[in-house]
C-alpha cells in the first residue's frame, strides 16, 4: 500500500495532466482572442497552480521552471506586454517540456535541461526592458516592477485549519510565497497551541499575521492561497492604496487596529480607554432611535454575517461532494463484475424459465431490471465527452499547418458527445491519421487556394453526434478532394485492380485503405510512406466501427466513421447452428426471412436471395465453419447492413436478442476469421461474436481468388 505522501504525489502528476491540457487549450484560444482576460487569467492561474502544487510536493524543478513563464504572463495580466504569436510559441514550447519534465519524474526519458533554458532565455527576450530581463533573475522581477506602479499594503490574517498538513500542504511555503511579491513582515501567534496531553504533532496550530507592501495586487495574493482556500480562514485588508492623498504619516491608533483585526472588542477597549461610548448608545440615549430598533438592526446584521459565513464554508465542501476521482482500473473492475453479474442473470433467467415456478420468476425478473439498471449506471459512468479528445487536434493542426507552409483553422462541433473512456483512448491514433492526411494531401496551399477562387485559409471540420448506440465522427476538409484518376491509375500498377475493372467512386476510394497505398510523389515527415490509411481501417474495424469516404473534386473530402458507444456490453442476435451458437450485433440486422432447398436449388447454385423483389447475396455460416451434421430443410437468412450493403448470413435457427458480455479471445485464436470475440450463455455456453464485416470481406477475397 502507498504511503500518504506518494498518493499525493501520484495525484499531482494526474492533476498537473489535466491543467496542462487545460493550457494548452487556453493558449490556443487566446490565439484566436488575445485580448481576452478570462483566458490570460486562466492561462496565469494554470502555471500558478502547476508551480504551487510542484512546490508543496517536491518538484522543484518543474516549480522553478513553470514560475519563469508565470512571471511573464504576470507581465501580460498587469497589461505590460501583449499576446504575440512569439509569446505564444514559445509557451506552448514550455508546456510540452514540462510535459516532459513530469514524465521523467515518474521514470520516463530525462528532460533536455538544454532546451528548457532555451525556452527560459527566449521568454525572458519577450519581457519589457524596464524589468531588464536579460540580466536581472527572475526572482527579482517583481521587486524591480514595483517602481513603475503604486505599492500597496495589505494585512494578511492566515489561520489555517489544524489538518492542513495532512493534506501535503506546508504553510510555510505558502509564506515564503508570499515573500516573493514584495516587502513582508511576518508575526505568528501561539496562543492556540493546546496543553501537551491535547497536542497532534501532525496538527498545526499556529496562525500568522502578515503586512505585506506590493505592486502586484490583492489577486495575486489571493492566488498564493489557492489551494487552501478551502482549508484556512483568510482574509485580506487594504490598509494603504499608495496614492498621494494617503501620504500623511499618522496612522490608526494601536486600539483602532485591535479592533479591525478582531482581537479587541470595542467594548473592551471602551472599559480601556474610556474616551467615548458605543454608536448605539449614543442613538438611544439621545431619544434618535429606540432601544428596541438598535436591538433589531445588530440582530439581522449578526444574523446576516452568520448565514453569508456558512454559505461560504458551505459551498465549496458542496461542490467537491458532487464528483469524485476514482482510479480507472477500478472503474474497469466494476464493470468486468457487472458483466459477470449479466451472465449470471441470464442463467437465474433460464432456471427459473425451465422451472416454471412463479416465484422463482418473479424474483428473476426483479432481478434482471436491477442488474440492468445497474449495467446502464455503470457504463454511464466510463462515458467522457469526445471534447476531451477533439482539444488535442487544435495543436495539431495548428503546428502541422506552420511546418507545411499553409494556412488552416480547425472548427469542432459535438464535443460534449459521450463515448466510453476505452473507444476514445483507441479512437485518437486513427483521428490523428485523418487529420493529418486532411491537411496534407486535402487542403492546398495558399497560391493553390487564391487561384481557384477560394479563402487562403483552409478548414478542416471535426464534428460528433449521437445515431441510435453509436457515434458518428466526421471529418471535412474543403481541400481538393480525393484525385479518382490517381488512385485507379496507383491501384492498376499495385495490382490492386485490373485496367478493365469497372469500380463506382466509392469502390475507388476504397483502395486508399490498402496497405502501402499511397499516391504523394515524395515522402515527407508527414506523409509518402504508405503507412496511415490501412492502420486506420484496422483500428476502426476493431472497435467494431466503419469507415466510409465521399469527396468531390475542387470542393474537399468528408470521412464518417460510425463508432459503437461501449466495447463492454452490447445487444445482439443469438442464432444457432447445429449444437453451435453465435452472435451477431442487433444494430446492424435489417430482418429475418427462410431459406428452403427449394430456393436453394431455384439459385442454381448461386448465394442469392429474392428479398421483395431485389436479389440479396449470403453467406452459408454452416460452410464457412465447416458443420455438416442436421441440417434443417428450412433454414434463417439474417440479413444484415455491412458498410452500406446488404448481405445475408444463413443459420439454422433465430434464437432472439442477447444481451452480450463481450470476452476477449486468446492469443491462440485470435487471429481466427470473421471472430471478434466471445460471449458466455445462461447455461454456460460458449457462443462466438461474429464480425460481419470481415466475414464478408473474407469471404470475397476468397472467390476472387478462385475466380479471378
Amino acid at each position: 500500500m502507498s504511503s500518504p505522501q506518494e498518493q499525493h504525489i501520484a495525484t499531482y502528476r494526474e492533476e498537473a495532466g489535466e491543467l496542462l491540457a487545460e493550457l494548452e487549450t487556453s493558449l490556443l484560444d487566446l490565439e484566436e482572442n488575445p485580448q481576452d482576460s478570462d483566458l490570460i487569467n486562466r492561462v496565469f492561474r494554470a502555471m500558478h497552480t502547476i508551480k504551487g502544487s510542484g512546490a508543496m510536493f517536491g518538484f522543484d524543478d518543474i516549480a522553478s521552471f513553470t514560475h519563469e513563464v508565470e512571471t511573464v504572463f504576470d507581465q501580460v495580466r498587469n497589461g505590460k506586454m501583449q499576446v504575440t504569436r512569439a509569446l505564444l510559441d514559445l509557451t506552448l514550447q514550455a508546456r510540452d517540456q514540462i510535459t516532459v519534465m513530469l514524465a521523467a519524474s515518474a521514470g520516463g526519458p530525462p528532460a533536455d535541461t538544454g532546451r528548457g533554458q532555451h525556452i527560459i532565455e527566449g521568454l525572458r527576450e519577450l519581457l519589457p526592458a524596464v524589468v531588464h530581463a536579460k540580466t536581472t533573475p527572475v526572482s527579482e522581477l517583481v521587486k524591480a516592477s514595483e517602481t513603475d506602479s503604486h505599492n500597496r499594503t495589505y494585512r494578511v490574517r492566515f489561520r489555517p485549519i489544524p489538518e492542513i498538513m495532512t493534506t501535503g500542504t506546508n504553510p510555510l511555503n505558502l509564506l515564503k510565497e508570499l515573500q516573493e511579491l514584495g516587502t513582508c513582515e511576518t508575526i505568528a501567534h501561539f496562543d492556540a497551541i493546546p496543553l501537551l496531553d491535547q497536542l497532534i504533532a501532525e496538527h498545526c496550530f499556529i496562525y500568522w499575521d502578515i503586512v505585506l507592501t506590493t505592486s502586484s495586487g490583492i489577486e495575486a495574493i489571493k492566488d498564493v492561497f489557492i489551494f487552501v482556500e478551502d482549508d484556512c480562514d483568510l482574509k485580506i485588508d487594504l490598509i494603504d492604496d499608495g496614492s498621494v492623498l494617503d501620504s500623511d504619516s499618522s496612522y490608526k491608533k494601536l486600539g483602532d487596529i485591535l479592533v479591525e483585526r478582531g482581537d479587541l472588542s470595542p467594548v473592551e477597549m471602551h472599559k480601556i480607554v474610556s474616551m467615548q461610548k458605543r454608536f448605539g448608545e449614543i442613538l438611544v440615549e439621545q431619544g434618535i432611535v429606540p432601544a428596541s430598533k438598535v436591538q433589531s438592526a445588530l440582530v439581522e446584521q449578526q444574523q446576516i454575517r452568520q448565514v453569508r459565513q456558512e454559505r461560504t464554508t458551505a459551498a465549496p465542501a458542496a461542490e467537491a461532494a458532487l464528483s469524485i476521482r476514482v482510479p480507472a482500473e477500478r472503474l474497469d473492475h466494476l464493470v468486468n463484475l457487472v458483466g459477470e453479474l449479466v451472465t449470471v442473470q441470464a442463467h437465474l433467467t433460464q432456471i427459473a424459465g425451465n422451472r416454471n415456478d412463479n416465484e422463482i420468476i418473479s424474483v428473476a425478473e426483479e432481478v434482471e431490471r436491477l442488474i440492468s439498471e445497474l449495467r446502464d449506471t455503470t457504463l454511464n459512468m466510463r462515458m467522457l465527452p469526445i471534447g476531451s479528445t477533439f482539444s488535442k487536434f487544435k495543436r495539431l493542426v495548428r503546428d502541422l499547418s506552420a511546418e507545411l507552409g499553409k494556412e488552416i483553422d480547425l472548427e469542432t462541433t459535438g464535443a460534449e458527445t459521450e463515448l466510453d473512456k476505452t473507444v476514445i483512448e483507441k479512437l485518437n491514433d486513427p483521428l490523428v491519421h485523418l487529420i493529418r492526411n486532411s491537411i496534407d494531401h486535402g487542403i492546398e496551399i495558399p497560391d493553390v487556394r487564391r487561384a481557384a477562387g477560394k479563402p487562403v485559409k483552409g478548414i478542416v471540420r471535426l464534428a460528433a453526434e449521437h445515431s441510435g448506440d453509436s457515434v458518428l465522427v466526421t471529418i471535412r476538409d474543403d481541400g481538393a478532394g480525393l484525385d479518382k484518376e490517381r488512385i485507379r491509375a496507383k491501384g492498376i500498377e499495385r495490382g490492386l485492380i485490373t485496367a478493365t475493372s469497372e469500380l463506382s467512386d466509392k469502390d475507388i476510394y476504397n483502395l486508399i485503405f490498402a496497405p502501402g497505398f499511397s499516391t504523394a510523389q515524395k515522402v515527407t515527415s508527414v506523409s509518402g510512406r504508405g503507412v496511415g490509411m490501412d492502420v486506420v481501417k484496422k483500428a476502426i474495424e476493431a472497435l467494431r466501427g466503419t469507415i466510409d469516404i465521399n469527396s468531390t473534386p475542387g470542393k474537399g473530402s468528408l470521412i464518417t466513421l460510425r463508432i459503437p458507444l461501449t466495447l463492454a456490453i452490447i445487444e445482439t442476435l443469438l442464432v444457432r447452428i447445429d449444437q453451435s451458437y453465435f452472435v451477431m450485433p442487433l444494430t446492424m440486422v435489417e430482418e429475418c426471412i427462410e431459406l428452403t432447398r427449394a430456393d436453394v436449388q431455384a439459385a442454381h447454385g448461386r448465394h442469392l436471395a429474392h428479398v421483395r423483389g431485389e436479389l440479396t447475396p449470403y453467406i452459408s455460416l454452416r460452410s464457412e465453419f465447416e458443420i455438416t451434421q442436421n441440417q434443417p430443410d428450412i433454414e434463417q437468412i439474417v440479413i444484415l447492413s455491412v458498410a452500406g450493403k446488404r448481405i445475408g448470413f444463413v443459420v439454422d435457427d433465430v434464437v432472439g436478442e442477447h444481451q452480450t458480455v463481450i470476452k476477449s479471445l486468446g492469443k491462440l485464436y485470435r487471429d481466427v476469421r470473421g471472430i471478434s470475440g466471445a460471449t458466455i450463455l445462461g447455461d454456460g455456453t460458449v457462443a462466438l461474436i461474429l464480425d460481419p464485416g470481415l466475414l464478408m470481406h473474407s469471404v470475397l477475397q476468397v472467390e476472387q481468388e478462385q475466380f479471378g
